[in-house]
């Protein structure tokens, strides 16, 4: 079977040189190339859209591409399209760049001037990688393999404010309404999900964190297939044990959940370490999860400017969720926007705690009563940003979500519940 390779390269000089290099390559069906990032990514994709069998085995990205930096346009093809080897090229070849061409998602590099031996060896190394993952991912009955799944982090402004509970509800929504969806317990060192969820699982994230290539069996052994469809990846016992996850561990576990799952939440908890800020920088929706009160509202202010400072995430690229809202309270969330500079999501969550209690003490909130006007506010959330289809109804059965008597947030209460 021939190997696609699509070129993306800037520089009409570079062009030739490497098409020409390409086309002399043993079982080598170079694409027409590409010629700057933005025209890569559509051109992915477009294919991606067709299926996951036309994207071409393997991309080659000359340093000189533009307007994205070449490592940063690597890393967005390795999160968006995993199953497509991406190999750089580049005059400096030193272990410096090696390194960080490896961090961002590369899975090889080949020094300018081109030569034709190293430049074959890499191609078909990477070939190979490409291949055997699409088999991995073709065996799987369940797998999403679209373009790369939606990755939603959820974090708290401070402790206590309903992060997890935000970050199970949304992923139940998503998985009720016939998404694939994963839910990533990134609060290392006091997360909860197993005990709102009553899971017993000896496995956690550790098992991930010192793997540098993360193979769908070996994703798999590490997640734990919940009651209700949930594949669930817990924080460790230990949480002592949580800073042997690394920001580039963390990396590679929110992509390769990405690679397998059509959704994927993370709960990052309410302290912000390198693996969560590692998945907010990567997420396409960051929310940040508040009550309308002075401390936890200032505590957003605080995680917002971080976010900004470390370069992690752009306020304006931040939603805030308010929960525990009442039209009584003193701070509404255009206050909370104002303060922020954030967007505020349309759906606030209402302050029915006594809702919650019940199953939270028993650990069993996927059994939340559908009637509950806290989870009808979380599932709205989840309709809002995306991650729902049709609110209240499973797309692949055509039927409503158990429990649910209309649509979710069809109805609001007159206390500001919302």
């Amino acid at each position: 079977m021939p190997t696609r390779i699509l070129p993306a390269v800037g520089d009409a000089d570079a062009v030739r040189s490497l098409t020409t290099l390409l086309s002399q390559l043993p079982d080598a069906e170079p694409v027409a190339p590409v010629t700057d990032s933005t025209q890569l990514i559509d051109t992915l994709a477009r294919l991606a859209a067709e299926s996951v069998d036309e994207l071409p085995e393997v991309v080659v990205v000359h340093e000189r591409i533009g307007p994205v930096p070449a490592l940063e346009l690597i890393r967005e093809v390795a999160l968006r399209f995993p199953a497509v080897g991406v190999i750089l090229v580049t005059s400096d070849a030193g272990p410096g760049l090696f390194q960080a061409a490896m961090d961002y998602g590369a899975r090889g590099l080949v020094a300018l001037p081109l030569g034709y031996e190293e430049l074959a060896s890499r191609v078909q190394a990477v070939a190979q990688w490409s291949v055997g993952v699409r088999r991995h991912l073709g065996a799987a009955g369940d797998v999403f393999t679209g373009a790369g799944g939606t990755v939603v982090t959820v974090s708290g402004a401070k402790g206590g404010v309903g992060a997890t509970v935000t970050a199970v509800q949304l992923a139940l929504a998503a998985q009720a309404s016939g998404r694939p969806t994963a839910l990533l317990d990134l609060d290392l060192q006091t997360g909860d999900v197993a005990s709102y969820l009553d899971v017993q699982f000896r496995r956690s994230v550790l098992d991930l964190a010192a793997i540098t290539d993360i193979s769908p069996r070996v994703l798999a052994d590490a997640v734990f297939r919940h009651d209700s469809g949930l594949a669930l990846l817990l924080a460790p016992a230990e949480g002592e044990r949580g800073e042997d996850v690394t920001d580039r561990s963390a990396r590679q576990i929110v992509s390769a959940l990405r690679s397998r799952y059509e959704v994927v939440v993370v709960d990052c908890g309410a302290q912000m370490g390198g693996a969560g800020a590692a998945a907010v920088e990567m997420a396409d929706t960051a929310l940040l999860v508040t009550t309308p009160d002075v401390v936890a509202v200032r505590g957003a202010k605080r995680a917002v400017r971080m976010w900004d400072r470390l370069q992690i995430r752009k306020a304006e690229e931040t939603t805030v969720v308010v929960n525990r809202h009442t039209r009584g309270t003193e701070i509404q969330p255009p206050l909370i926007q104002k303060i922020t500079g954030t967007a505020v999501a349309a759906t606030t969550v209402p302050a029915h705690f006594k809702e919650l209690q019940a199953a939270v003490d028993a650990g069993r909130l996927h059994e939340l009563d559908g009637r509950s006007t806290v989870r009808q506010a979380l599932w709205a959330l989840a309709a809002e940003l995306g991650l729902v289809d049709h609110p209240g109804t499973n797309r692949r059965t055509g039927r409503r979500f158990r429990g649910e008597r209309g649509p979710v947030g069809a109805r609001r209460r007159k206390d500001g519940a919302g």
